[in-house]
């Protein structure tokens, strides 16, 4: 695999607060890679552009670090959550590329 591009399945949850958010948290592994070659390059609020696809959809946005979960997360906006049928809940296989 490329550097900067990542495979996972991991499960959509959804945030428990205001609104109806919905993220997945990326397995300990892929965290661990990503805040080791791209962390230095961090943007606002330690965000990380990346380009993501799961199934047929792909979108760009940012994966922010969460210090209580000690890993990022992938913010899966409602359009990706209704085209691939996504609840939270689902398990689902996620390709993730790192933008500069």
């Amino acid at each position: 695999m490329a550097a900067g591009r990542f495979e996972f399945t991991a499960e959509v949850w959804e945030w428990d607060g205001k609104g109806a958010w919905h993220f997945i948290s990326l397995p300990d592994d892929v965290a661990d890679d990503i805040e080791e070659q791209f962390g230095r390059t961090a943007r606002g609020f330690g965000s990380v552009p990346v380009s993501v696809r799961i199934g047929t959809t792909a979108w760009s946005t940012s994966l922010f670090p969460d210090t209580k979960r000690r890993t990022y997360l992938l913010p899966v906006k409602q359009a990706v959550r209704k085209a691939e049928r996504l609840v939270a809940g689902t398990v689902t296989q996620v390709e993730l590329t790192v933008r500069d």
